[in-house]
């Protein structure tokens, strides 16, 4: 697991190389603000191998957290998670590792018939029951995510999970009204909980693409003020001295900026509105920006009055750099599934980011 001595120690190797504020808080120690990211790629033999060798590069060159999912690449991204983990020059205790549950993941490779494999290795086995699925494929009930937890602790090869976030919680709203999932959340938090106080796992949180970045009125909407008060009320129901509901991963980036923009969550101390990343700053929460090079688009080009204010060599750098400026953001998150690409993503450290008047005057 990572450690305070562990991460500190990371970072005592690393920060000369490094701008002002690459590293920051989180959990009990420090991580880099430049994540690796393993949502990309198809399911093969050869993507595992640049995975395994993207992530071993990023790991011995500065970057010390990695974010996957079970889902994501048929379970593969955390195989070779827990890969790279065991071949890079760097101790599992610097390293934060953060994967998630919710979707129904199959194993190595898409099924002909996605939705027999679901209901042969799902349903008639009872990891899930068929009442609990939104959209054939997503489930948040706690015997699945318990179960689930279990296989991402295999997959990664590890013993306890830094970061764990319930995914994509708004599928579930396409099957039952918004009390009724916020009753799921609380459930789900209450077996994280569970886990946390087994010493299994270091905080939790909720991974998003939509739900905290929309209108009040939008179909995907979630309050933030509302999952943390259920995550809450499960600490106290866990038994827990403390909540470990700590951070919100969220998309953000130059051309998808609704979660600095949308003020659609209660301000946690003043009768207003605020943003997702406003409301994460002023809470104490930590937020990792998803999505920071818009799945490569903005490797190419940012838009010419942001791109003007932005430090860094390359269109890449100057995105990564605009993601992990935004209030709240404790990381940008990108994909790491090319070797070739590690080098350029990591020197984006390099560059300071911009200062909060810097930040504010591009959305004037």
């Amino acid at each position: 697991m990572a450690t305070t001595s562990g991460t500190w120690g990371y970072r005592d190797r690393f920060d000369d190389a490094f701008a002002r504020t690459y590293f920051r808080r989180f959990g009990p120690g420090v991580v880099s603000s430049i994540g690796a990211g393993t949502y990309l790629g198809d399911p093969t033999d050869d993507a595992d191998a640049r995975y395994r060798e993207a992530m071993v590069e990023a790991l011995e060159s500065g970057i010390n957290l990695l974010d996957t999912a079970i889902n994501y690449r048929c379970q593969r991204s955390e195989r070779a998670v827990g890969d790279a983990l065991d071949a890079a020059d760097a101790a599992r205790e610097e390293v934060v590792v953060a994967t998630k549950g919710g979707f129904v993941p199959f194993d190595g490779s898409r099924p002909d018939d996605p939705g027999a494999y679901v209901r042969d290795e799902f349903v008639r086995t009872g990891l899930v029951d068929a009442d609990d699925l939104a959209r054939g494929s997503h489930c948040i009930a706690p015997g699945f995510l318990d179960a689930m937890f279990d296989r991402s602790l295999e997959n990664l090869g590890v013993e306890r999970v830094d970061c764990y976030y319930v995914h994509n919680p708004e599928t579930q709203l396409t099957e039952r009204s918004r009390e009724a999932v916020y009753d799921r959340l609380e459930d789900a938090f209450e077996t994280l909980e569970e886990r946390r106080l087994a010493g299994e796992l270091g905080v939790y949180g909720v991974a998003t693409w939509e739900a905290f970045r929309v209108p009040r009125g939008h179909d995907s909407y979630l309050s933030l003020p509302e999952v943390g008060a259920r995550a809450e009320r499960a600490a106290e129901s866990a038994g827990a001295d403390e909540c470990g509901f700590a951070a919100v991963q969220l998309p953000f980036n130059v051309r998808m900026a609704d979660a600095f923009t949308v003020e659609a969550h209660r301000h946690p101390e003043e009768d207003t509105d605020v943003s997702a990343l406003q409301y994460v700053q002023e809470s104490g929460l930590d937020a990792f920006a998803s999505a920071s090079l818009s799945q490569g688009a903005l490797a190419e080009s940012i838009p010419s009055p942001v791109n003007e204010q932005l430090s860094g060599e390359t269109p890449a750098q100057r995105a990564l750099n605009f993601a992990r400026s935004a209030p709240g953001v404790t990381a940008a998150l990108v994909g790491t599934g090319s070797p070739e690409h590690v080098a350029e993503n990591v020197a984006a450290g390099t560059f300071e980011p911009l200062g909060a008047r810097a930040f504010d005057a591009v959305f004037e």
